[in-house]
């Protein structure tokens, strides 16, 4: 039979295993509370940089050439005061039953849809006909780009039985193909063109840069995850986060890394990152499905904030200074709550519970900030300052609005609808 030293010995070994577990349990609780709670930091680098001033009334009506309306992403479109709710219907236009998941372009009097069926549209803005119609693979998710005359765009699956995507380059008035470059892997990036090239990533973590022209490959970067986001451009240097939970920043001309956030990636709750960044006032703002909104240091990668919303964030962020307010941060959580975010401090200035997950990213017009539940299926429009209910429609489901500073074009769930104002 044992001793009682033995005995003794047994209960030690068996408490020190229960305490050696509770510190593992409390160490870990702790670490992803650090990881995924808020943060912040009061002494980060801010620099004030001026909204784009509004247009007249009368002013002509502009393209919107690429997702998120500007190169740095900011989603925020100067439209004039008559540009506001209430609006009529002027036309809707169904291309068919696919799902419509990313915001059309517009260039002229041609708006260029791509639908998740991998059909590519040209719409005439005056009255939703369609104008031609091309169809570039199986399936599809991001927005197209348009210039020069040519329509950029990519595609998750390009034939049948084939898991890799491709980019495409088509006549905007004819819809005739120019070039098509195959993938390796599928690409859910909305292209972003400039100065001769085009950029835009994949799901094996590959960034293009392709000359525009003819679709030769200029350079790629490797990034550790999927880069499911669009490049965002700011000073010649291109940021986005990808799968692995990081944020890079590199040269829009060579393609090299410039910083890299070199976060934990998914381990212990941190996320990934699926949003598209938007840079301003010297910061790169993204969201995480590790429910965090982020800023970090343009010029560092340093992180600045983060700020908790207890669900997803895919949603991608949108940007002006509101009156009353100052630079505030417009974006989504899959908790259904859509939130306006200090810019300086991550602070919340006000929220709005729409009832139903929030997939998709909002656009701001003027002074209303667009928004759709996947959860409600409902498109909503809240006043940028105040957070108050101006306008609802019962359809859309993620990205919403586009404009040409005299009507508004709502992506619905399967139709596009151009909203006129009322008066």
């Amino acid at each position: 039979m044992p001793g009682p030293f033995a005995s003794k010995r047994r209960r030690w070994i068996a408490a020190g295993l229960v305490l050696l577990l509770a510190a593992l349990v409390l160490g870990g609780y702790l670490y992803k509370r650090n990881r995924t709670g808020n943060v912040y930091n009061p002494h980060a680098r801010f620099v004030d940089q001026p909204s784009p001033a509004a247009p007249r009334a009368d002013a002509a009506r502009v393209d919107w050439p690429l997702y998120g309306y500007t190169k740095n992403h900011t989603r925020y479109f100067p439209a004039s005061s008559r540009l506001f709710p209430p609006y009529r219907v002027a036309w809707i236009h169904y291309g068919g039953k696919a799902l419509l998941e990313f915001p059309p372009t517009l260039a002229g009097q041609r708006i260029f849809q791509l639908a998740d069926d991998g059909v590519l549209r040209a719409i005439d803005s005056r009255n939703g006909h369609t104008l031609w119609q091309r169809r570039l693979g199986l399936q599809s998710a991001s927005t197209p780009a348009v210039a020069g005359g040519v329509v950029y765009a990519t595609v998750l699956e390009r034939s049948p039985g084939v898991e890799a995507g491709a980019i495409y380059a088509v006549q905007a008035a004819t819809g005739r193909p120019l070039w098509t470059r195959d993938l390796p892997s599928p690409s859910e990036s909305s292209p972003l063109v400039d100065d001769g090239r085009v950029f835009f990533g994949s799901q094996d973590g590959t960034v293009y840069a392709l000359e525009a022209r003819d679709g030769r490959v200029v350079w790629t970067y490797h990034a550790e995850g999927a880069v499911k986001a669009s490049p965002t451009l700011a000073g010649g240097v291109l940021y986005f986060g990808d799968y692995s939970g990081h944020v890079q920043a590199i040269s829009e001309r060579t393609g090299s890394r410039l910083w890299d956030t070199a976060s934990e990636g998914a381990l212990l709750g941190s996320g990934t990152f699926y949003s598209t960044a938007a840079v301003m006032y010297g910061r790169v703002y993204l969201g995480n499905t590790d429910g965090r909104v982020y800023a970090f240091d343009a010029g560092s990668g340093r992180l600045d904030w983060a700020v908790q919303t207890g669900a997803y964030v895919y949603s991608s962020p949108a940007v002006t200074s509101a009156p009353g307010l100052g630079p505030t941060i417009y974006i989504g959580s899959y908790s259904g709550t859509f939130y306006a975010l200090n810019a300086r401090s991550g602070g919340i200035d006000w929220q709005y519970e729409t009832g139903g997950r929030i997939s998709g990213s909002p656009t701001i017009v003027g002074r209303v900030v667009y928004l759709a539940a996947l959860g409600t299926h409902h498109t909503y429009g809240l006043g940028i300052s105040t957070g108050r209910l101006v306008f609802e429609k019962a359809t859309g489901s993620f990205d919403p609005v586009i404009s040409d500073g005299q009507d508004i074009y709502l992506t619905g769930t399967t139709g596009l609808y151009c909203l006129a104002p009322a008066g």
